[in-house]
């Protein structure tokens, strides 16, 4: 498929009984973890740390779980653990692809981006509350257009050079203008840092309002106000590499082959340094001593790349190989948890028997995704969608389906980050209208037969989903209940990243997906649902609802635009949240999709690990200098 926009879309995954976060479009999914899951993962491979219902890369939301794990107590535990040793950290992960931070598309390469390099700012521990990394300090002017950054004193590559604001510039310039980029969009359209284009709307390389004033000080321009600017540059795209390590932009030469920077050496001011890469077998990281933050803490990670589920328990259980353990749902036994606690989300935390011996701890973290039911607009009726609505019963499927807790969703936007918060959403849901919580199968078929629909006479459509057990069971489940509503849906599956390419073009009836989190922001999740922004014959459309020409979708672009016209951090925050609101009513009566649930990933490790709790962002977001590994059970 097309790449050339992927910088705009991270979609979820789930396959196997358990959700997983696709990273950014066409990414194939499957592979290891480290939070106890089934393990597959984000697009591109998977990982078990943040994806899952029962456990890639999210952070994305909702019941943000903080504290630390390795000794249940809910509380950061590093400082309790062995203090620095030579042991590596081991863990699980799935295909990864390239470890250029411009080009990454998929999860499980993120791991060792994040890992290997450092960026402006950083979401710790993969909690939502952004920090400065790079940064020391910096202030805003020009009605909070401007940044100035200034750098920390210190900071080094691993190839020993100092980290100056020229080098900031480069990789900023490499992000929009790189011919491997794909993340341009993050800079140039998110972030809205000023630059010019060309006639055909290309953008001018040297033209990014990104300037260094001296070694230390970076100043950034930005087109209008952004209330998630920080929150965006955390994303691993923005990260620090030298400037002119390669050659891919205009006015500068280069000092390294391509392919050898982005596969073999890959020069960040990150904690570690990549020491091999074995393309679908391993990869590890060796930690450095001249880092200049905390720790590291361990000798490096290492990550065995693993892509079915059965592999995955026979190393990390059975073989006790890793240092995160990864049940399977299949052979997850909910009796085997002794339930210790409970986090801010009301999720347990405790320990979970192991069939080899082990007591692992275990919590779980509500991420900032959703996976939902998309339609094609324009192939099938609002009056089928909204029967459909009536017709399905998310509360069902989470209390039925997963062994492990999932968190019905009625909002595509996570409660985390839902204007008001959690309690927000739960009084707005109550408004859902579609009889939230039932199977509303009267009300479907009266709908289909006001519509002209019977016994003899019912809508047929196809729903397409990637292959997934979750969603087999999800679909057929759905599908016989919708056969009393006059309705008759086929379902087909195909490759995940076959279905991306159909949905986006347009070649799809329904369709099965989900979006994780970018930022912590709803805006991240309701640009998909900007009716422009779905219209599946634009180059540029984020998702396949051809969601136009219907009051709904008006009413979602004119509250999509009240949005985008308030951008005042403080000042026009009321005036977003209301705009998010319109929107997402708007989605309830149009139904261009139906959000089906919001994954909880299960974190699992042995009692030997000591690291923070990972947060909503997800475990790709998590550096691991501050790790420490004590003696492992043999």
């Amino acid at each position: 498929m097309d790449e050339s926009d992927l910088s705009r879309r991270r979609f979820l995954q789930a396959t196997g009984g358990a959700a997983a976060a696709a990273a950014l479009a066409g990414c194939s999914g499957g592979g290891g973890g480290d939070n106890g899951s089934d393990g597959n993962g984000s697009g591109g491979g998977g990982s078990g740390n943040e994806s899952t219902p029962a456990g890639t890369e999210g952070d994305a939301s909702g019941g943000n779980a903080s504290g630390g794990s390795g000794n249940q107590s809910g509380q950061q535990t590093t400082e309790e653990g062995p203090g620095k040793t030579d042991r590596t950290y081991e863990l699980t992960a799935g295909t990864m692809t390239t470890f250029d931070p411009v080009a990454a598309t998929d999860t499980e390469s993120g791991r060792v981006i994040q890992n290997v390099f450092d960026a402006l700012t950083n979401y710790p521990s993969g909690k939502i509350n952004v920090e400065n990394l790079l940064v020391s300090e910096y202030e805003t002017s020009n009605s909070e257009t401007t940044y100035t950054f200034t750098l920390k004193e210190g900071a080094t590559f691993s190839n020993g050079d100092t980290v100056t604001a020229s080098d900031i510039v480069y990789s900023f310039e490499r992000l929009a203008g790189s011919e491997h980029t794909r993340r341009s969009g993050f800079i140039l359209g998110d972030l809205a840092v000023t630059h010019e284009t060309d006639g055909e709307g290309n953008y001018q390389p040297g033209s990014l309002g990104v300037s260094a004033e001296d070694e230390r000080t970076v100043t950034m321009e930005l087109s209008e106000a952004n209330p998630a600017a920080l929150e965006i540059m955390a994303y691993s795209a923005f990260s620090a590499m030298p400037e002119n390590i390669v050659g891919d932009v205009p006015d500068y030469d280069g000092t390294m082959a391509y392919q050898e920077f982005s596969s073999s050496n890959p020069i960040g001011a990150g904690p570690y340094t990549l020491e091999s890469y074995n393309s679908g077998t391993e990869a590890s990281v060796t930690a450095r001593d001249d880092y200049h933050g905390e720790g590291p803490m361990t000798a490096g990670s290492h990550w065995q790349i693993i892509s079915k589920s059965n592999a995955l328990y026979a190393y990390s259980v059975t073989n006790r190989n890793a240092d995160h353990p990864v049940v399977p749902t299949a052979q997850y036994n909910a009796s085997n948890e002794t339930k210790e606690g409970e986090n801010e989300a009301g999720y347990a935390t405790g320990t979970y028997q192991l069939e080899n011996g082990l007591s692992a701890d275990f919590y779980r973290t509500e991420e900032l995704g959703c996976f939902y039911i998309g339609f094609n607009c324009s192939a099938v009726p609002q009056y089928v969608r909204q029967a459909i609505a009536y017709t399905n019963n998310n509360q069902e499927i989470v209390e039925n389906i997963f062994k492990r807790p999932q968190k019905a969703a009625s909002h595509f936007v996570p409660p985390k980050i839902y204007p008001g918060g959690r309690s927000a959403y739960e009084q707005h849901a109550q408004d859902y209208p579609y009889a939230p919580g039932e199977t509303a199968i009267d009300q479907a078929r009266q709908l289909m037969e006001e519509n002209g629909h019977g016994p003899d006479n019912p809508y047929e459509f196809t729903m397409t989903a990637y292959v997934s057990s979750t969603w087999a069971t999800i679909l057929n489940l759905l599908r016989d209940k919708l056969r009393s509503a006059h309705i008759r849906m086929s379902i087909k599956q195909t490759p995940f990243s076959t279905l991306v390419e159909q949905s986006r073009s347009g070649n799809t009836e329904g369709y099965t997906l989900g979006w994780i989190a970018d930022w912590p922001a709803a805006g991240n999740f309701l640009k998909l649902l900007y009716p422009p922004s779905t219209d599946t014959s634009a180059d540029d459309n984020l998702s396949g609802f051809n969601w136009t020409d219907s009051d709904p979708a008006n009413q979602a672009a004119s509250a999509w635009e009240k949005i985008q016209n308030n951008p005042e951090p403080e000042a026009g925050q009321q005036a977003r949240n209301e705009g998010a609101v319109s929107m997402l009513e708007a989605t309830w009566e149009g139904v261009p999709m139906l959000p089906i649930y919001h994954s909880v990933t299960q974190h699992m490790e042995y009692p030997w690990v000591y690291k923070d709790r990972i947060g909503a962002m997800g475990g790709s977001r998590a550096k691991h200098n501050t790790v420490q590994i004590g003696e492992r059970q043999s």
